[in-house]
């Protein structure tokens, strides 16, 4: 069983693939914001998803689709965390790069 995650506390629930982000996000995001995001998105806290989407998640976990988190960073910027399908992949990203 996969080691819990000390940001979280939760083990991860899927794997993340390669980890990359938009040059946006990059410019815009502190690194430690999008680093607990993607621990959240990991463990399965889809952070601000609307009930419809967390319940798309949850089945994306056992159907292999992919999977769409939304948060806030410190400074309020929101931005999307998004896992492909395959699991090849997860990418950090902002609204307008979507």
């Amino acid at each position: 069983m996969p080691a819990n995650d000390p940001t979280t506390g939760s083990a991860p629930r899927f794997p993340l693939g390669q980890t990359v982000m938009t040059r946006a996000a990059e410019l815009t995001l502190d690194p430690e914001d999008m680093r607990r995001a993607i621990a959240r998105h990991h463990a399965g806290d889809w952070g601000d998803v609307c009930p419809d989407d967390q319940a798309a998640n949850e089945a994306a976990l056992e159907h292999g689709d992919r999977l769409f988190s939304i948060y806030h960073s410190r400074t309020g910027v929101k931005f999307y965390v998004i896992t492909e399908h395959d699991r090849s992949i997860t990418t950090v990203l902002l609204p307008e790069d979507y």
